[in-house]
C-alpha cells in the first residue's frame, strides 16, 4: 500500500526549522565548532574534523538518497524527484568530497550529535515532502520559478565549492596561524562560502516552492549569516590590515 502525505508532520519539522533559525538569532552566539571551539572540558571527546564531518552529513545524503532510490521514478522525472536529486547532489558533496578535504580543528562529539540528529530530520522532512507530498504541474519544468531556482541553487553550489577550495589552501599543512582569504567573493565578503550555501538554498525553495524547502533556507540563513557576522568581527580583530570595504555576508550592503 503507497504511503500517504501526511500535513501534520511537514508542517510541524517546517515550524521546527523556522523556531530553530529564530532562536539562533536571538541567542547570537556561533556554533562551537572550528575558530569557535572552546577549551575542551576533562574527559571531553572530540574526533578528527574529516571523520566528525563525514558522520554528520551522512544523513543528510543518506536518507533522501534511500527514499530517491526506492521510488519508480527516473532520475530525470518528475520535477519532485529532480528536485530530491538537487538535494542529494549537495550532500554527496558534503559527505564524500568535502568532509575527507577539510583541514578543520578537532570536532566536540556532543555537538556532532547534535548536527547528526539535525541532518537526519531535515534529510527526511525534505525527501518525505518531496517524494509523497509535493504535486507540481506538467509545465513546472518550465516554470520560471523551477528555472530560477535551478539556476540558483548550482551557482550557490559553485561559489561554495571555491570558496571552500580558497579556504583550503590559505595555509600549508601544519600551519595553524590564520590568514585573510583572497579571491572569489571573499573579495566582497567574509563569508564567501556562507553566502554560496545561502544562495543554494534560496534557489532550492524556489525551484521547490515548498514549506519545507523554505524553512530549510531561512534557517541556513539564520545559522550560516550569524557564522558569516562573527567570522568577520573574527577578523577585523586579529588583522590590522583587513579590507575595510569587504562586508560581513551581503556585498556592499552587510
Amino acid at each position: 500500500m503507497p504511503l500517504r502525505c501526511q500535513q501534520s508532520p511537514v508542517l510541524a519539522g517546517s515550524a521546527a526549522l523556522a523556531a530553530l533559525g529564530a532562536l539562533l538569532l536571538y541567542l547570537g552566539e556561533p556554533s562551537g565548532y572550528g575558530k569557535y571551539t572552546g577549551s575542551p572540558m576533562p574527559g571531553a571527546t572530540r574526533l578528527p574534523a574529516r571523520a566528525a564531518w563525514f558522520l554528520q552529513e551522512l544523513p543528510s545524503f543518506a536518507v533522501p538518497a534511500g527514499i530517491l532510490v526506492g521510488q519508480p521514478s527516473a532520475l530525470f522525472g518528475p520535477p519532485e524527484t529532480v528536485l530530491l536529486g538537487l538535494f542529494c547532489a549537495h550532500y554527496f558533496h558534503r559527505t564524500f568530497v568535502y568532509s575527507f578535504l577539510t583541514r578543520g580543528r578537532p570536532f566536540p562529539v556532543g555537538l556532532l550529535f547534535k548536527g547528526f540528529i539535525f541532518c537526519m530530520g531535515n534529510g527526511l522532512l525534505q525527501g518525505y515532502y518531496l517524494t509523497y507530498c509535493a504535486e507540481y504541474p506538467a509545465e513546472w519544468y518550465t516554470d520560471i520559478r523551477f528555472s530560477l531556482g535551478v539556476f540558483l541553487f548550482i551557482l550557490g553550489m559553485g561559489i561554495n565549492i571555491h570558496s571552500d577550495y580558497i579556504l583550503r589552501h590559505l595555509r600549508k599543512p601544519g600551519e595553524i596561524i590564520y590568514k585573510i582569504p583572497q579571491g572569489g567573493l571573499f573579495t566582497y565578503v567574509s563569508g564567501a562560502n556562507f553566502l554560496g550555501e545561502i544562495i543554494e538554498w534560496i534557489g532550492f525553495a524556489l525551484a521547490s516552492w515548498s514549506l519545507p524547502a523554505l524553512a530549510f533556507a531561512f534557517f541556513s540563513f539564520c545559522f550560516l549569516g550569524l557564522r558569516a557576522f562573527h567570522h568577520h568581527r573574527f577578523y577585523l580583530k586579529i588583522f590590522e590590515d583587513y579590507p575595510k570595504s569587504r562586508k560581513a555576508l551581503i556585498p556592499f550592503i552587510f
